[in-house]
């Protein structure tokens, strides 16, 4: 029995506006091909399959063209769980066309736990494997709210149904496996937040509850799990020292900050009901880096990349002494002709003095987005003949930014 556990895809996610479609297609050709030639049995996706809720056309032709694709392959099984950025009920529509493919969605928290909990058959109708397959819990799935209750009491309340709730997929599962008569592994599946879990600043990863203290530990989970299947966390990590409770990560870097950290996906091959696991490399579909330091640095840098042709997309963040008011300026004519494109430009020194002028009592937070750009064009000393055609395309940007459909290509 060989288990391939992934999470985190997150597709249609843009990174500073630039749409990353190319490279999720490829990711999941890379996927389709490692399921094919590792000969897994059954692909476990634990959660935030989409970056949000109304994904667009393009990013739902990706997801539904992948599933087509491992339907035709020797993988019997897929078992693909909802995360927080998921829509239970987007990705629940078209549960019973896809079970005709053995793909099982479980998009919320059944109100009939034995739902939850699969019995997955070889081709000869063997049982083979049992999946407790437990989206991410949503405060309403868990917890009846009270009048006057403290922020204490309600995340004692989620810690006590997120619990409740693994303990009874947990006994169900053996249950069913007793009845069975088979000794077939069990595996569990989550998205949630583990107490001292790993995250990166600028990864996107949010809170899942109100406060912290809903975080949990190993000790959640069923006992009788062989293996858990966690999604949430990008960065590929166990929970405390329980080898067989594990985040895959996120298979894709979601932002500059996690450019440098190995991607990896999770093989798990069972043994009778004992997991042997390998880490899966990933690897980089698009180059992403962050170029720091001042002008030498990062003019030293960046010609070096296009000395070596790279194609990649950078975050650069001026940290020099000297004010370099035409910075956009330089990059770009630094780039010229290369392959490399500048998604993000951050000239802190520009910020300082900005912040500079801010009044005694007067903190960034009293001021709005027009504001601020308003002082970047007094800082810079941009004359006044030119600020209205900037003050125009600065909000046209705004514009479009806001009013971007959601589901176009």
């Amino acid at each position: 029995m060989r288990i391939l556990h992934t999470s985190d895809w997150h597709i249609g996610r843009t990174l500073y506006g630039r749409r990353r479609y190319e490279e999720f297609e490829v990711f999941l050709d890379w996927l389709a091909r490692q399921i094919r030639e590792r000969e897994i049995t059954a692909l476990l996706v634990a959660g935030d399959v989409f970056d949000n809720s109304v994904p667009s056309n393009r990013a739902q032709a990706l997801y539904y063209r992948f599933l087509c694709e491992v339907s035709v392959s020797d993988c019997r099984h897929v078992v693909v769980v909802a995360g927080n950025h998921d829509s239970p009920s987007f990705l629940n529509a078209p549960r019973e066309l896809l079970k005709a493919l053995n793909v099982h969605v479980i998009g919320n928290a059944c109100e009939a736990v034995e739902d939850e909990v699969l019995v997955l058959r070889d081709e000869k109708g063997e049982p083979e494997l049992i999946v407790c397959a437990v989206p991410y819990l949503r405060d309403r799935d868990i917890r009846v709210a009270e009048a006057g209750e403290s922020i204490e009491d309600k995340e004692n309340k989620l810690l006590q149904g997120i619990r409740q709730h693994y303990a009874a997929v947990g006994d169900l599962a053996e249950q069913q496996r007793t009845k069975l008569g088979a000794d077939i592994p069990i595996v569990g599946t989550g998205h949630l937040f583990t107490a001292g879990g790993k995250t990166i600043d600028g990864d996107g990863v949010r809170e899942l509850y109100v406060g912290s203290l809903a975080h949990v530990n190993a000790s959640i989970f069923h006992p009788g799990f062989d293996y858990v299947a966690l999604g949430h966390l990008h960065v590929p990590q166990t929970v405390g020292d329980a080898e067989h409770i594990r985040y895959s990560g996120s298979p894709v870097p979601m932002g500059f900050g996690e450019a440098k950290q190995q991607k990896s996906v999770c093989q798990v091959e069972f043994s009778a009901r004992v997991p042997s696991l390998e880490l899966v490399e990933v690897p980089v579909f698009q180059k992403l880096e962050r170029v720091t330091g001042d002008w030498e640095a990062i003019n030293h840098r960046i010609e070096t990349l296009v000395a070596e042709d790279s194609r990649g997309w950078l975050e650069v963040i001026y940290e020099g002494e000297q004010i370099v008011g035409d910075l956009r300026d330089r990059l770009e004519e630094t780039i010229a002709g290369s392959g490399l494109e500048i998604l993000r430009i951050k000239n802190t020194r520009i910020i300082d003095r900005v912040l500079e002028q801010i009044d005694d009592g007067e903190t960034l937070d009293d001021l709005d987005m027009d504001d601020v750009f308003e002082r970047c064009l007094s800082q810079n000393k941009v004359p006044e003949d030119q600020r209205k055609e900037l003050q125009l395309t600065y909000k046209e940007a705004l514009a479009s930014l806001y009013e971007e459909d959601a589901r176009a290509e």
